[in-house]
């Protein structure tokens, strides 16, 4: 185990960066390493305005384009007579996220975002010598957060067809169940937006070494369109030692209040216990979260929207010959047959923030699902730049 202000810190380094993206834009030429200015671990310090960054077509953080809806708005703003207070009322957030999957209140963690309960994940279970299994390319902030506990990781390679390597990942926690900390599928993976379909994740489950953890993130779970995936909630109920993670930033457009949490059996709770912060989620978030989950017509709109955009820009690309892999998120990955780098850079001249690069994919461009009006924009800038 490790101490807590190596999550903090890690966290923080995280969160930083996001916000300084702006900044970095502000006091670099045009012509820097978009590469870079899309990636915010690579940000530094700096500011640019309001209306200078409500210009810019934000098509790189995987967010949700239309903003929270009325009633999470109402709740944060109803929350603010809490802001001066430790101890207020929550809106019990807790319960309404158990009542949500049908779990108990003990199977339930909340944070700032669902990277804070990754690195509490990496805290617990990860220390010197100890090693993550997952996949490359993936979120890849697990890994970093274990190479800061002094940790390994095993990345393993996608298949040819960019799905998770399921048989791979058992056959590597196998070899040497002792080294393994945690095994990490992020499902729908980030950045290609394929899904590991159920029967493999129970392939999975049921082929690692007894006892082995397995952090499975959905934080895109609810743009799933097929009937091959299936949630991992079930397996917490069933007390496989399963983490189920979620957040708030994605269907409730809530990236910028910091709300996610962990559905987990009662004993992997425990263990985790004493690397949570119990002030690192604010009221507003809090009450936010709880409008959210009510809020089902909100969500249906929201995904109903996302999916026709998403389709009709990816049907557009393949007719103009760049492949896209086949995505239930709200982003997609589009073959460009071309280095991506420059790509980004001359999306950044156009006003267009597009996805940094994923190694080894590097001809491949992650692009987040905007609204009608920025993916108009950003074809107009597709047809161009790839003219060019």
């Amino acid at each position: 185990m490790n101490d807590l202000n190596n999550s903090r810190v890690s966290r923080r380094r995280f969160a930083g960066g996001m916000a300084a993206i702006v900044g970095y834009l502000g006091l670099n030429p045009a012509g820097a390493l978009l590469a870079q200015a899309t990636d915010p671990r690579a940000m530094s310090g700096g500011r640019v305005s309001a209306s200078e960054y409500d210009e810019l077509v934000k098509l790189c953080f995987n967010e949700n384009p239309f903003g929270p809806p009325e009633s999470v708005m109402s709740a944060m703003t109803g929350a603010l007579k809490y802001a001066n207070r430790y101890g207020y009322p929550d809106g019990d957030i807790v319960e309404a996220i158990a009542a949500h999957h049908k779990v108990g209140v003990d199977n339930v963690l909340i944070g700032a975002g669902s990277s804070e309960i990754l690195d509490i994940v990496g805290n617990t279970f990860l220390s010197p010598g100890k090693k993550v299994i997952g996949v490359e390319p993936t979120f890849s902030a697990v890994y970093e957060h274990a190479t800061g506990l002094k940790a390994d990781a095993i990345r393993l390679p996608l298949r040819a067809d960019f799905q998770q390597d399921i048989p791979a990942i058992i056959k590597a926690a196998n070899e040497d169940p002792a080294q393994i900390g945690f095994v990490y599928l992020c499902n729908p993976n980030n950045p290609t937006g394929a899904i590991v379909p159920k029967d493999d994740v129970k392939q999975l489950l049921d082929g690692l070494p007894a006892g082995i953890p397995v952090l499975i993130d959905e934080a895109y779970h609810h743009f799933v369109e097929s009937r091959d995936y299936g949630t991992s909630v079930p397996y917490v109920l069933e007390g496989r030692p399963v983490v189920v993670t979620r957040t708030f930033s994605k269907i409730a457009a809530m990236a910028g209040m910091r709300l996610g949490y962990a559905i987990a059996p009662s004993h992997i709770m425990r263990h985790m216990a004493p690397y949570i912060d119990n002030l690192s989620v604010s009221a507003l978030a809090k009450w936010g979260g709880v409008a959210s989950l009510r809020d089902t017509a909100g969500r249906d709109r929201v995904r109903t929207d996302i999916i026709q955009i998403r389709k009709k820009t990816t049907t557009a690309l393949e007719a103009m010959g760049y492949p896209v892999i086949p995505s239930e998120a709200n982003f997609f990955m589009v073959n460009l047959h071309r280095p991506v780098r420059p790509v980004i850079q001359a999306f950044r001249h156009e006003k267009i923030l597009v996805g940094r690069p994923f190694p080894p994919m590097l001809e491949h461009l992650r692009v987040t699902v905007g609204t009608a009006d920025e993916m108009e924009r950003f074809m107009a800038a597709f047809k161009t730049i790839m003219k060019a």
